[in-house]
């Protein structure tokens, strides 16, 4: 009960006082007296310069109160503050608000649940009135302290625990609300009250029940669950980084990455998730580049943390740039990608680092727990930048594939600029693995008009690099990568696996007419293409999707690149191929030899219907016919399968059994095609990359060949036009005398063919015998010269596997040599 004052004294006292004192009961159960609240009202609107004043007793008074625990008058002091503040909005109202976020803050401070909630609601009606001018004074520092601290609260009673969180979350909702409206709002942006506000909202955040971060943007909650403190926590989230801007955005993601990490939260990683996703639906789409570059950051400052931790950041930061990938991504794209893969490479070397020092027993269980968390890391990296790359721009993605392709390392040379020094092989293998995944997902759905546009040179030779080296699963990923940029018509899932097609129309393959940027992309880098399918088929450690792949490759360029003059070289590309599986001269293992004679078939089949020549077709399909009656082998759907029973030879077969060259040749010259070079063999064009990329030297395991131009079309029992230079046939070359026709009839038919075969084809063959040659007399003038037993010594050659009968230096005459 309020002290009563007798009616002289009372008739002294100053009538802000006296009306006061009459809004307050007797008996404070009969509430608020609301003819004399009206009273006060008035008086307060007509003389605004005593606000400060009715302020001021009125904060005397509940201090008061709330020392004696007088809750009932303290209710009805704050409903009268409440009502003078939604009434008066003079510029006199300043006082008068210090004074009611005065009594606020005693109501905060003390230790009953029922006056700290009854402030916080006071303060909110307060931060909803819009003040006339800015308060350059005021400070907000108290409330956003005391109202973290309320979201933390843990009182014994799960019922009075949820209310003052509740009533934390609101008043930091209020805060948020009053300050950004203020001219003085960035104070509230400050590290030290954004340290305390956002962990305090993520704390209440992790109790949402059911949280959807998988799919779309995570939903808007429900005005019927706003009691809920995960539901209001995240409604009050979401506004204050919708209010952020440019200058304070990274104040505000900033303590994120620092709840995360000390509640570990990144391992699982479904909350972190769904904390990003706010972020990114809430923010301003122009600001997106901030937030990828503080996970950027964060990844960075993380890199030593155990391989799912990182891996969660990662799958973090995949969900970010997914969200960023359909708005502004601004200038953070080479720095993604840069980052990403230095992850890469410490995740690889990392690997290594185990594998090399696992040992025996338990430790190498746990060396291969910590392989397989870093392949997870590895993959989500991988995701993450195909994810990324495949939302790019075309522009923007040619640009991240140049970036990519520069990174792989490949042996023997120094053009990339990824740091592989501390990787090992094994670590650069795989390494190299991780790169063509990322490019594969990179390039994946890219669709150019031109194929100079996805194939430039400066892409290309970078690219058939790594289709050399000894790996069968680089040169998957190679070839796999080229056909993402070759197919743009989506013909590749019709031509998956490599099989006998009986009609080709059955799978309505699309295609244009070649266009000439096309035609002219193949005439300045076909031999390039067809040199590395040739030595592709041959490498020894091929299995069959090696096959499917190479296969897929020569059926997409007939398709998309392939105009009459392409059609004859892939058909000789072909015969050699089939030539070489016949011959044998790299020492291949059968089943190796019958998957060449398979994907040949494939091929012919396929591309016999694809240009629609009658006589060419019944070839084809003769042979393949008769193979499956004789040599199953020899197609794909056989030698392909399980248990197929191989040949011992390939010497005794029946010619029947193969693509005969004369035979091709009648069917395309009845059809108009150009068949004169169908007579000359492939030989593919010899380049130090094959050196470089850790492949066998050509020199030693192919023997020089020299072509053979017969004067007449080839017999059915010759498969292919090339003679190996034996030492007889050297020495022959050497001698002169006694040859004059024979010369002057292979100089008219070099003559005839320089008129008529294609330039590069003339340039690729003749740098290939100019480079064989040299190597092979360097090889005969320098390694194999062994001393003379006597004045009179003799020279012996050795070549390859055979070793030449000895002879008299003095009769080897090396000047006369010439090579057409």
């Amino acid at each position: 009960m309020p002290t009563r004052v007798c009616c002289c004294c009372s008739a002294l006292r100053p009538r802000y006082k006296r009306l006061v004192d009459n809004i307050f009961p007797e008996d404070p159960k009969d509430g608020l007296v609301k003819a004399d609240m009206e009273k006060l009202t008035f008086y307060a609107v007509s003389a605004p310069e005593k606000l400060d004043r009715i302020g001021s007793y009125l904060a005397e008074r509940l201090s008061r109160d709330v020392v004696r625990h007088r809750s009932g008058y303290v209710l009805i002091a704050m409903e009268a503050l409440d009502q003078l503040l939604m009434a008066c909005h003079s510029q006199s109202i300043k006082p008068f608000v210090e004074s009611f976020l005065h009594m606020v803050a005693k109501l905060l401070e003390s230790g009953e649940p029922k006056l700290q909630v009854l402030g916080t609601n006071s303060f909110v009606k307060f931060a909803n009135i819009e003040e006339d001018t800015p308060s350059y004074h005021r400070r907000y520092d108290f409330f956003v302290s005391r109202f973290s601290a309320m979201c933390h609260s843990c009182h014994s009673d799960p019922e009075i625990r949820t209310e003052i969180r509740i009533a934390g979350i609101r008043g930091i909702q209020g805060v948020v609300r009053k300050t950004v409206n203020d001219e003085l709002r960035a104070t509230i942006w400050e590290p030290q009250h954004m340290d305390k506000i956002v962990p305090s909202l993520l704390f209440n955040m992790q109790k949402t029940e059911e949280v959807d971060s998988r799919i779309g943007p995570p939903s808007s909650p429900s005005t019927d669950k706003e009691e809920n403190p995960a539901v209001l926590a995240e409604n009050c989230f979401r506004e204050l980084l919708g209010r952020a801007t440019y200058g304070n955005m990274n104040n505000a993601v900033r303590p994120v990455f620092a709840h995360l990490d000390h509640h570990k939260l990144w391992d699982p990683n479904e909350f972190a998730v769904h904390c990003f996703k706010i972020i990114m639906y809430s923010i301003q789409a122009q600001y997106s580049h901030h937030v990828i570059q503080e996970i950027l950051g964060h990844l960075d400052a993380r890199k030593k943390d155990s391989p799912r931790v990182r891996a969660g950041i990662i799958q973090v930061l995949l969900e970010a740039v997914a969200i960023a990938a359909k708005g502004s991504i601004g200038p953070t794209v080479l720095e993604v990608f840069n980052t990403l893969l230095k992850h890469l490479r410490l995740s690889v070397e990392f690997e290594a680092n185990d594998m090399e020092g696992g040992s025996a027993g338990s430790a190498n269980l746990n060396t291969s727990a910590k392989d397989s968390d870093e392949k997870i890391v590895q993959n989500a990296i991988i995701q993450t930048i195909g994810f990324f790359g495949s939302n790019l721009p075309d522009y923007q993605r040619s640009e991240i594939m140049m970036f990519i392709m520069g990174k792989v390392p490949v042996f023997g040379t120094s053009t990339h600029t990824l740091d592989i020094s501390q990787l090992g092989d094994l670590g650069t293998r795989r390494i190299q693995i991780m790169l063509l995944r990322s490019l594969l997902m990179v390039t994946s759905g890219y669709k150019a008009k031109t194929i100079v546009t996805a194939l430039p040179a400066s892409f290309l030779d970078p690219l058939l690099s790594p289709s050399l080296m000894e790996d069968y699963e680089l040169r998957q990923l190679v070839l796999e990568v080229m056909h993402n940029l070759m197919d743009r018509h989506d013909n590749r899932a019709k031509l998956r696996g490599i099989r006998i097609i009986p009609d080709v129309a059955d799978l309505k393959i699309k295609r244009e007419k070649i266009c000439r940027q096309d035609t002219s992309f193949m005439k300045k880098n076909g031999q390039q293409l067809y040199r590395h399918i040739y030595l592709g088929c041959k490498e020894e450690d091929n299995v069959q999707k090696n096959y499917e792949l190479l296969y897929t490759s020569l059926a997409l360029i007939t398709i998309e690149l392939a105009n009459e003059e392409v059609v004859i070289d892939l058909i000789r590309l072909a015969i050699a191929l089939q030539d070489s599986a016949i011959i044998n001269e790299d020492h291949l293992p059968m089943f190796h030899r019958c998957g060449i004679m398979a994907l040949v078939a494939a091929y012919l089949n396929f591309v016999s219907q694809m240009i629609a020549v009658p006589a060419l077709c019944q070839h084809v399909t003769k042979v393949i016919e008769i193979r499956t009656m004789e040599a199953p082998y020899f197609l794909p759907e056989h030698i392909f399968r399980d248990k197929c029973m191989l040949p011992k030879s390939l010497e005794k077969h029946d010619k029947n059994l193969y693509f005969l060259t004369n035979k091709i040749a009648e069917s395309l010259g009845g059809s108009g095609y150009s068949v004169e070079r169908l007579s000359v063999p492939y030989v593919p064009q010899v380049t130090d990359e094959d050196r470089l990329s850790r492949r066998k030297s050509i020199v030693d395991t192919v023997s020089i060949q020299v072509d053979i131009l017969s004067n007449s079309v080839p017999s059915d029992d010759v498969v292919s036009n090339t003679e190996e230079i034996t030492f007889e046939a050297l020495k022959k070359a050497i001698d002169t005398n006694g040859m004059e026709e024979q010369e002057k009839e292979k100089r008219r038919l070099v003559i005839e063919k320089f008129q008529k075969a294609p330039f590069e084809e003339i340039a690729a063959q003749c740098e290939s015998k100019a480079n064989l040659l040299h190597d092979r007399l360097a090889q005969i003038l320098e390694l194999t010269i062994r001393p003379p037993p006597s004045p009179s010594g003799t020279l012996t050659i050795t070549s390859g596997h055979a070793q030449y009968q000895s002879v008299p230096v003095y009769e080897m005459k090396f000047p006369d040599l010439c090579v057409y």
